[in-house]
């Protein structure tokens, strides 16, 4: 579980270019799991079930990390299609995404430097043009607290990035935060610190 900040696909891209006949479309789209990235490649394969090769590669997790990259050649010739896409891909400072890119055969031939080029381009074609978000991994929490903490609390949740996501008062205030993973533990320092170590502290997720 990481608390790192990275740029992922905001949405289902795609970019369409033509290369001595042959159709290269390239589709890029948001896959933070395995099963996530294996959905999209059936998708596209349905999509383009009469395509030539559909072929594919993927990085799950932070931008250029290798543990859960794949990547498949689909039908070409080896090493021309799905490494050139993973090596673009490893090096866009994108994580968590996926990228099909599917070919309708034209009838020239390109050459196994011809199909390098490519798949590889239009990886990068479609990435120069991906919407981008920021993934912040978060984390909520459930804290009760004595009424005299509830105005220092609610005066330091800026400075955590911490929203209150509900509030409930009875013998004592209740609160869901949830803030960015990064400042979970300094949170939480400062949090008993306020409070002389009397607040009541439970993750209740993270992702």
């Amino acid at each position: 579980m990481t608390a790192e900040r990275y740029l992922i696909p905001a949405a289902i891209h795609r970019v369409e270019e033509e290369i001595k006949r042959s159709r290269f479309i390239t589709t890029v789209a948001y896959a933070p799991t395995l099963a996530e990235a294996r959905d999209f490649l059936a998708t596209m394969r349905a999509e383009f079930a009469d395509a030539s090769h559909n072929c594919w590669a993927h990085v799950i997790g932070p931008p250029g990390s290798t543990g859960q990259a794949g990547m498949s050649d689909d039908g070409e010739p080896h090493g021309t299609a799905g490494r050139p896409m993973l090596t673009v891909l490893l090096h866009a400072g994108i994580g968590d995404v996926t990228a099909v890119v599917t070919r309708y055969f034209g009838g020239t031939l390109l050459g196994t430097g011809g199909l390098v080029k490519a798949y590889s381009g239009g990886v990068q074609l479609a990435l120069a043009t991906l919407p981008t978000v920021e993934r912040v991994p978060s984390a909520t929490l459930d804290l009760v607290v004595d009424y005299a903490a509830i105005t220092p609390l609610q005066r330091m949740l800026p400075a955590y990035e911490a929203t209150i996501v509900s509030q409930e008062f009875g013998v004592d205030a209740g609160y869901r935060i949830k803030l960015p993973l990064e400042h979970l533990d300094a949170f939480q320092a400062a949090l008993i610190e306020l409070t002389n170590g009397q607040a009541i502290i439970e993750v209740a997720a993270s992702d």
